[in-house]
């Protein structure tokens, strides 16, 4: 019977990219373990293989042909110590910078260090051996397959990145017998593009974004060229509070992604070129391109959409000046469309209970000019993100770990920096109270202001799309942490915060909050430090977001929520796909 590419889908990814990436040279030693990768290279009439018996000269045959031929060579070793002794042959092409892949076979990891026989740790290796080591492991879903792309192409990028050198691949197998894929799947090819290389040309067809992560407030220079870019190519800068920039083609489109029965298409790029760092907005998942440009200089690969073709290592000014068409007329059509359907959302948004969505909507407008906004992770962050914020207020969240225990305390840090600028924060009671002890800090000065919305609990667990909301009342026992830090006392914070010299205001309803919320965004300077604690209901925040989200309906949104509830999530964004065909 006619032998072809192996059943193991990560052996056909791996093949499958070595092909794309230009790798041909294979030096297999005898074994079992590694069959299925050497069994579908040598049927492949594209790579060149050799056979070494001794993995040690295997190794050194492997830094020769590299040499000579400046390409890199794959090896492949079986199961128990033979790939001990591709080390000296690694610490050969690691000194020379010479790019010698080493594909390890294994049996199943977690059989390690239990006495089966042939199974070894390879999890660590010499750091003056190789470059990177990954482990392929076998695929079983999608979401596997997507990790196992995401490693074979960081690892075979990194036999020639920053000058080249050995790399380790330990690959997984089942010992699968079928051999009778004829043709081989593709797998997704990911490139990484340097300042000297030559860029691939931009798709004139279909809507370019550009998604702006966590990000230092852009400098003069950068939003120049961004905004040279997207006046070239009809771009739009998506982006959240931590994005920093603040140009002509800026949309925050938390509002519109976040519809559960408003198809995305008007506003969903088609490329999708990625900068910055974490985003806390989840609904840009709802923006899935069809594919990704990342451009960071750490040149790595961050695949947030699964969607990645292209890193560019470099300076993001290098790549929009690259880009940019001086000559070009200006063109906005795409930042329009976003603008008009986000307004037709604003228009349309009810009245809202009394919640952090209430109060960011009533609150955004009366930020003092230059001042600084810390809100707090998940909730906080993503009802204020729905609002524009005037353009000089400098805005942050700890998105970075993404955690709740330091969001005041970094507010005070800020404050330090420039006493005479006004810093705010909203942030919820597990929050506050998790940050507590930095309110008696000696240096908190008189420019800090702190609102409080103190639900009595995680309000995010009771969302109606949270997995804590099918529990109910059961949920604040454990999940949302309800009934602590006093349960919502009228004077556990009150006194706390005035006996730090703190000035404390209060509010229960909208007309209370809108008695002291003129006084609290003040641009005046006051005597001391400010705490604003805000006393919301826990149900009338979950009711507010529930009331954003649907806020707009079309028949594909209508679509999609049948989707979700007939099929369950899982088929929801496979239903959407489909759509956009």
């Amino acid at each position: 019977m006619d032998k072809f590419y192996s059943a193991e889908r990560n052996v056909q990814i791996l093949v499958a990219l070595l092909k794309a990436h230009g790798i041909r040279y294979v030096i297999a030693s005898p074994g079992t373990t590694n069959i299925n990768f050497v069994a579908s290279v040598q049927n492949d009439p594209y790579f060149k293989v050799f056979s070494s018996v001794d993995e040690r000269s295997a190794a050194y045959i492997a830094c020769g042909i590299a040499s000579e031929s400046g390409e890199p060579v794959v090896l492949s070793c079986t199961g128990a110590t033979a790939s001990r002794n591709y080390i000296s042959g690694l610490t050969e092409a690691h000194y020379r910078k010479l790019p010698v892949l080493a594909v390890t076979s294994t049996q199943n990891p977690v059989r390690v260090g239990h006495l089966v026989p042939q199974v070894i740790d390879r999890s660590l290796q010499q750091a003056d051996t190789v470059h990177e080591t990954i482990l392929l492991n076998m695929v079983r879903n999608s979401e596997e397959e997507w990790d196992c792309e995401i490693k074979a192409n960081r690892a075979l990028l990194a036999l020639r990145h920053h000058g080249g050198g050995p790399v380790h691949i330990n690959l997984e197998t089942g010992y699968n017998q079928d051999f009778s894929l004829r043709e081989l799947p593709p797998a997704r090819v990911i490139r990484r593009i340097m300042p000297h290389d030559e860029f691939p040309a931009l798709p004139t067809e279909g809507k370019i974004g550009i998604f702006v992560g966590a990000h230092q407030p852009f400098g003069k220079e950068l939003t120049q060229a961004v905004d040279a870019f997207c006046a070239s190519h009809n771009a739009v800068v998506f982006g959240d509070l931590t994005s920093g920039y603040h140009g002509e083609y800026e949309y925050h489109p938390a509002l519109l992604a976040s519809q559960f029965d408003w198809g995305k298409e008007p506003i969903c790029p088609n490329l999708m070129i990625h900068i910055g760092e974490v985003s806390g907005d989840y609904s840009m998942d709802n923006l899935v391109p069809d594919n990704v440009w990342r451009v960071n200089p750490d040149g790595e690969l961050r695949d947030r959409f699964k969607k990645l073709t292209y890193v560019f290592e470099m300076e993001e000014v290098t790549f929009f000046n690259h880009y940019a068409q001086s000559e070009a007329t200006p063109r906005r059509s795409y930042l329009d469309t976003c603008l008009n359907y986000h307004k037709q959302a604003l228009a349309a948004l009810p009245e809202f209970p009394f919640s952090n969505v209430w109060i960011a909507r009533n609150s955004v407008n009366r930020l003092p000019e230059g001042s600084v906004l810390h809100v707090g992770i998940l909730n906080s962050l993503r009802c204020w993100s729905y609002f524009d914020l005037p353009k000089s207020v400098t805005t942050a969240c700890n998105v970075g770990g993404f955690g709740i225990d330091g969001d005041v305390s970094t507010l005070i840090g800020a404050s330090l920096v420039n006493t005479d600028r006004l810093c705010f924060a909203v942030v919820g009671d597990l929050a506050f109270f998790y940050d507590l002890n930095v309110l008696g800090n000696r240096h908190v000065g008189n420019n800090v202001r702190i609102m409080l919305i103190n639900n009595g609990r995680g309000t995010e667990f009771h969302n109606s799309d949270h997995p804590a909301s099918r529990f109910g009342e059961d949920g604040d026992k454990f999940m949302a942490a309800a009934g602590h830090f006093g349960n919502k006392s009228p004077e556990l914070v009150k006194h706390y915060a005035q006996d730090l010299g703190f000035e404390y205001m209060c509010a229960t309803s909208k007309e209370e909050y809108l008695a002291v919320c003129d006084s609290f965004f003040s641009p005046e300077p006051k005597q001391r430090p400010v705490v604003l604690e805000v006393f919301t209901d826990s149900d009338d925040e979950s009711d507010a977001i529930r009331l954003v989200r649907t806020t707009l309906a079309d028949s594909t949104g209508s679509l999609k929520q049948l989707a979700r509830n007939v099929l369950g999530d899982k088929l929801t964004s496979k239903i959407g796909q489909i759509i956009r065909k």
